[in-house]
């Protein structure tokens, strides 16, 4: 089922340098594709739609897309309220654990504010500023995230944002409101700002707002107010509204398909491994599993055990369909060195390192959105209750981008206070440098400061 890449033979003649080895590794192990562009074909006419009719016509898309039109696109306290009641214990409590490692695990991210004395009586103060209002999406396609309103919101309280609002899709099987579980997750993180919207017309709904306006009966439809930061993953039309909405927001990241890769040696658990791939390729048919290992032994060891557990998982479908495309495979390597090389050109979302020496061997990893280090560290526990984010960069992108964080929140902001003596010490550069712009009057701003005389301090 998964295609094999012998790398031994080649490694080190066919690859001329670094830049080389990921042009390498995107050939035979291609990201699936996915066609943003034509995708932002159906999604602009959406978004002018939004921002023309507002609620009108994220109701209406809500009716055509996911095939129910919801009662009203703000949930109601009442319904949030049953939702929590009507969690069963054993979820509500791995969601309330979740909320507590994630709530520690996000408050180490809090950068320390910090005043650097540039000269006496000059400073600059380093400040980090919450945004003031937040968008979080949560999917509701193929699968339903609770677990992914606790990784969007946890951070966002910790970064102290006064304003948070959930959109997810509206269910059929839930009176079309969002899924009762997604509710009370909410629930339980105190966010009672709720909408009933998903896809491209969610995104635009917390991207533009709505103003307030009455349907057909009568009901109204309170304002809706924008956003200014966009997080959370979505299918290819959701990505491709936060593309078209970026700059008008910001947005965390452009989300493709999930990916897991696992570095391994022979000292591996080969049903552990087979365990972690099928595991990542149970989200979506284009999800991508890579295994990198020294081990010819293990490789045909995992080949087994995915052979022996795929017929007893709930989703075989699709987990066969990503297991056998072109984006999944076991990659040979002939050392750790090569591997270490080989997953740093993939720079994959999720990355297990199960060598020996995994703590020294992931001290060395430079291009990851994520690393689980050792036998007891599988990316599901990741997506759930380590502690860390599961909205993670996508498609290589963690070679430049990381993972949604508490800082994804915050905006650095410089605060410079200078007295007349400090300004008086570097006056001359000021002049100096802006005379060589030919911005003559830069200069005079800061010589009209001592031009008067007895100029106050």
């Amino acid at each position: 089922m998964l295609q094999r890449i012998d790398l031994r033979p080649s490694f080190g003649s066919t690859v001329d340098s670094a830049h080389g080895l990921t042009r390498a590794v995107r050939t035979l192990l291609p990201r699936a594709a996915v066609d943003i562009a034509s995708a932002a074909a159906v999604v602009e006419p959406l978004i002018d739609d939004v921002r023309a009719r507002g609620a009108a016509a994220v109701q209406d898309a809500s009716e055509r897309f996911d095939g129910v039109r919801p009662p009203a696109l703000r949930v109601p306290a009442e319904v949030i309220a049953a939702s929590v009641s009507a969690l069963r214990p054993e979820v509500r409590a791995a969601l309330q654990e979740a909320i507590a490692r994630a709530r520690v695990g996000h408050a180490a991210q809090l950068p320390e504010e910090r005043v650097s004395t540039i000269a006496p009586g000059g400073t600059v103060r380093q400040r980090w500023v919450p945004v003031a209002r937040v968008g979080l999406y949560v999917p509701g396609g193929l699968a339903l995230y609770p677990s992914s309103v606790v990784m969007n919101v946890v951070p966002a309280q910790v970064a102290g944002v006064p304003g948070i609002v959930v959109t997810s899709p509206p269910q059929k099987d839930n009176d079309g409101w969002p899924d009762a579980n997604v509710l009370a997750a909410c629930a339980l993180l105190g966010v009672d700002e709720v909408y009933s919207a998903g896809g491209a017309q969610g995104i635009a709904l917390l991207a533009l707002g709505s103003l307030e306006q009455s349907d057909a009966d009568g009901r109204v439809e309170p304002a809706v107010e924008p956003v200014d930061v966009i997080t959370g993953p979505g299918n290819v039309f959701v990505t491709a509204a936060k593309r078209a909405l970026r700059g008008t927001v910001a947005i965390d990241s452009e989300a493709g398909p999930t990916e897991i890769a696992v570095l391994a040696d022979d000292s591996a658990d080969a049903d552990f491994v087979a365990a972690d791939l099928i595991s990542q390729a149970e989200h979506d048919p284009l999800a991508a599993a890579v295994l990198v290992t020294t081990s010819a032994e293990l490789a045909d060891a995992v080949e087994i055990a995915v052979a022996a557990r795929i017929p007893r998982t709930r989703h075989v479908e699709r987990i066969t369909a990503a297991l056998s495309g072109p984006q999944s495979g076991i990659v040979i390597v002939g050392s750790i060195d090569d591997g270490l090389a080989v997953v740093d050109a993939y720079a994959a979302e999720h990355l297990e390192i199960q060598t020996r020496d995994a703590e020294a061997v992931a001290a060395r990893v430079r291009n990851a959105g994520a690393v689980f280090v050792g036998a007891f560290a599988p990316v599901s526990l990741g997506d759930y209750c380590a502690g860390s984010n599961h909205v993670l960069p996508t498609s290589g992108t963690a070679r430049f981008s990381a993972g949604l964080a508490t800082t994804t929140f915050l905006r650095p902001m410089q605060v410079v206070t200078y007295d007349r003596a400090a300004l008086a010490g570097v006056a001359d550069h000021v002049v100096a440098l802006s005379a060589a712009e030919d911005l003559p009057a830069h200069g005079e701003a800061v010589t009209a400061r001592f031009e008067t005389a007895g100029a106050s301090a």
